[in-house]
This record gives C-alpha cells, sequence and structure tokens, in this order.
C-alpha cells in the first residue's frame, strides 16, 4: 500500500483508525532520538528520514534529485514496517537488533534485510527502536553509504 499522502500528518491520518496512535508514537519515538541533520518528510510513500542535499548534494545513488535515505515507517495491508538502512548495511548493528528484540517483544521476529514488520501495533518495540535509530549519526551514514552502496 503506498499513499499519496503529502505530510507526514496527512499519512498518519489517512492510516487506519486502528493504528493511528501507534503511528503517532512510531514517530514520536524516533523523533525524540533521531541523531541531528536527518530530515523527516515523505518519501516513497512512507513516512522517511532522510539526509537533505543540504548535507549531502549527491544525493541517491539511484535517484540523485532525492535525498539519501535513511529509515521509514508504514502501514502496509497486513503489518506496520519499519525501514532502517542501517542494519542492511551493517550486519554488526543487525546482529545487535537480533538479539536485543526477544528483550522488547514477545511476537517472534519478522524482519528482512532492512524490514522489521509488525502485525499488531500493541507488538511495537518502540524502546528497542529508539535505541537503534540513536546508533547512526548523519556523518556515520554517509561514510556507510558510501562504502557500501556507491558505485
Amino acid at each position: 500500500m503506498t499513499s499519496t499522502a503529502s505530510t507526514v500528518e496527512q499519512y498518519i491520518n489517512e492510516a487506519p483508525e486502528d493504528r493511528r496512535e501507534a503511528l503517532h508514537k512510531l514517530r514520536n519515538i524516533i523523533l525524540e532520538n533521531l541523531p541531528e541533520g536527518f530530515q523527516e518528510g515523505i518519501g516513497y510513500g512512507m513516512i522517511g528520514y532522510s539526509v537533505p542535499h543540504s548535507i549531502y548534494p549527491p544525493g541517491y545513488h539511484c535517484t540523485p534529485e532525492l535525498p539519501l535515505p535513511f529509515m521509514s515507517f508504514a502501514s502496509q495491508k497486513n503489518s506496520i514496517n519499519f525501514y532502517h538502512m542501517g542494519i542492511y548495511a551493517k550486519p554488526e548493528l543487525y546482529d545487535w537488533f537480533v538479539t536485543e528484540y526477544p528483550k522488547h517483544s514477545k511476537q517472534k521476529l519478522d524482519i528482512g534485510k532492512s524490514c522489521l514488520r509488525i502485525k499488531k501495533p500493541e507488538n511495537i518495540p518502540f524502546e528497542l527502536i529508539g535505541e537503534l535509530v540513536k546508533k547512526i549519526t548523519v556523518q556515520d551514514w554517509i561514510a556507510t553509504y558510501e562504502a557500501a552502496f556507491k558505485k
């Protein structure tokens, strides 16, 4: 499900009613822990956090006119999905997250390379996501991105 919302507030208000509170809480946890320099906005039909062109002028290598994406979340058909490129690009961060997850949620971990899928809003590990968000600064992400993805 890709949203056509143009603002974060519109995106959350258009989500199913039973998910809005969790989406607000997830956004607030992210904003409370987000290192300085990342910008919030709508990207790829989701709420996203990216490195703006003012900090990283080359932008995203696949689409240079877009800022460098880092993290996002979305209300999908069957779940709320949280995407974090750091756990994709840094195996040690992925391993940390997988190890910590059972301490924060009784739900079985449903994770892809960068995507955590949560079927029930009440099972979102907010505290763990807050800890994860703090772990990579804008400068760390640019260095990791350039080392791992940029050709």
